[in-house]
């Protein structure tokens, strides 16, 4: 055997077992990976399910809500005042309270019921409203009086639309995930409101006592993100466990001048 043909051998050998090791090794990550893509996906168990929930609240004075002249239009009656930070007894309401991290790769079923959008009183009813991606929300108008609803998202397709007195009902949807989506009437430019688009169930609004409930989640480690379109957001790092019922309060300081 010459000195070429040694040298090939051993050599040859050491390939095929770098090349067995590499096969071997990209098993064992792909199947890593689809362990935890399967563990992030695994149905949720209704009997494991958490809930949280607390009270948001405003740290200092209560702002006096301003008055809002609606004159301009004679169907549009009654108090009018602004709604861009509503306190009552050092509770905050229209806070938009949702889980933004930690949910994985989970997807959920878009819920086939409608959230309703009303106008009535030349304002809109809700404030904040919250509804999953591609969830059909029905915008009614009850005032006698023609508004125009005009999103203006960043991520979602910006449309304006008029709606009459007596109108069927709008049916929209939004695509993409978007917070504190701003909503007004070109008619009445008083008129303002946020939709908040999620890709999950794990959301809510606070009342008037500042208080809010999200039921249904899945125990593990989650941010919670806490919403407010004048105040900024506030967020905060949770664990739930099997059954936990958990409070979660927040604060907000307000806005510097």
């Amino acid at each position: 055997m010459n000195k070429k043909a040694f040298w090939m051998i051993p050599l040859g050998a050491l390939a095929l077992c770098a090349l067995l090791l590499t096969l071997a090794c990209n098993k064992q990550s792909n199947t890593e990976q689809s362990s935890n893509n399967m563990s992030q996906t695994a149905p949720i168990d209704p009997a494991t399910v958490a809930t949280i929930n607390g009270t948001v609240k405003f740290d200092g004075p209560a702002p006096k809500a301003a008055k809002i002249d609606m004159s301009q239009d004679p169907a549009c009656k009654g108090m009018n005042e602004s709604e861009n930070v509503v306190v009552d007894n050092g509770n905050l309401a229209n806070v938009f309270v949702y889980v933004k991290d930690g949910l994985g790769s989970r997807t959920f079923e878009v819920p086939k019921d409608e959230v309703v959008l009303d106008q009535s009183g030349c304002k809109y009813h809700p404030h904040v409203l919250g509804v999953m991606a591609g969830q059909t929300v029905q915008i009614k108008n009850d005032d006698m009086t023609t508004h125009n609803i005009h999103p203006t998202p960043k991520d979602n397709r910006e449309w304006n639309e008029s709606q009459p007195p007596s109108a069927a009902p709008l049916e929209k949807s939004f695509a993409r995930e978007e917070i504190m989506l701003p909503v007004k009437c070109n008619q009445h430019p008083w008129m303002k409101m946020y939709i908040n688009v999620v890709k999950s169930p794990f959301y809510a609004v606070t009342d008037k006592a500042g208080k809010y409930e999200i039921k249904g989640l899945p125990p593990g480690d989650y941010t919670i993100a806490f919403v407010q379109e004048k105040l900024g957001e506030q967020d905060q790092k949770i664990t739930v466990g099997p059954k936990d019922t958990k409070t979660v309060d927040q604060s907000f300081k307000p806005a510097a001048e």
